[in-house]
């Protein structure tokens, strides 16, 4: 405790753009979602994209849970594991981390470090893919690829990003079909190694990258014969690359921006 109250350290990371709070679960309180969205608020908070809050457990490392911005609980963010596993290699020198996720254990595998700025490949497991599912938003017929990544996509191939894509994302994360919302990614294909691919995830909104999601589009290209891999993933926050054997690995940085102190 100090005179401005209750202390929560926590730590930022970001991959590709994409930004977590890392912080220690002994810092949770009873209403862990609305710390959460606090903590993510980026005018009133620290500002993030979500939470990942770390927790002992004999089965890896360290547990992770997923919050997002709006406290929503997540299964899983590729992003966010590989801030993770940063995290833990900026404190104690690692070949491998194991990490507990809501989809499973996830194997990162060290890459490299420089300063601040760490790279992982992540056994991110074995994909699920359904058959392309069309679905009506504000009158018109969208046609996309379900894949799963222990975490719902629905990805859609586009020619160009046009101006308001964000609002039609938005509507397909509410539409029907989707009990359980859905992160949607659209793709454009610049050759069969490399797609550009623009994210709108649940809880979140628009984001500047996706691990989970640029592992969707790479799979998505994969399987309607648009791409092969490895897949070069081309994102507003910057470059990941997704190889696809029998298991998905996904490979990028995530770079430990600041340690502070949040005032609860």
């Amino acid at each position: 405790m100090t005179s401005l109250g209750r202390t929560i350290p926590y730590v930022k990371a970001s991959a590709c753009g994409n930004d977590f709070l890392i912080v220690d679960g002994v810092h949770a309180t009873d209403d862990i979602a609305a710390l959460s969205r606090r903590l993510c608020d980026r005018h009133e908070g620290v500002g993030a994209d979500g939470v990942e809050w770390l927790f002992p457990t004999d089965e890896a490392d360290v547990q992770a849970r997923l919050f997002n911005a709006d406290g929503s609980e997540a299964e899983i963010s590729g992003n966010g594991t590989r801030c993770v596993a940063a995290r833990l290699c900026s404190e104690k020198a690692k070949e491998k981390v194991v990490i507990l996720t809501g989809a499973g254990l996830k194997i990162c595998n060290f890459v490299s470090r420089s300063g601040a700025q760490f790279e992982f490949e992540i056994d991110m497991g074995e994909p699920e893919v359904g058959a392309e599912l069309s679905i009506e938003v504000n009158g018109r017929e969208v046609n996309g690829i379900p894949v799963s990544m222990g975490n719902p996509h629905y990805v859609i191939f586009a020619s160009e990003f046009v101006g308001g894509w964000q609002a039609e994302a938005a509507e397909i994360g509410r539409s029907p079909n989707f009990k359980q919302g859905i992160n949607v990614e659209l793709v454009g294909i610049r050759n069969e190694g490399n797609i550009d691919v623009v994210f709108f995830e649940r809880g979140v909104g628009e984001t500047q990258s996706s691990g989970t999601g640029s592992c969707a589009a790479a799979i998505a290209a994969i399987v309607t014969g648009k791409a092969k891999s490895p897949v070069r993933v081309h994102t507003p926050g910057g470059m990941q690359t997704v190889r696809w054997e029998q298991q998905v690995y996904l490979r990028g940085s995530a770079r430990i921006v600041c340690r502070g102190d949040f005032f609860a």
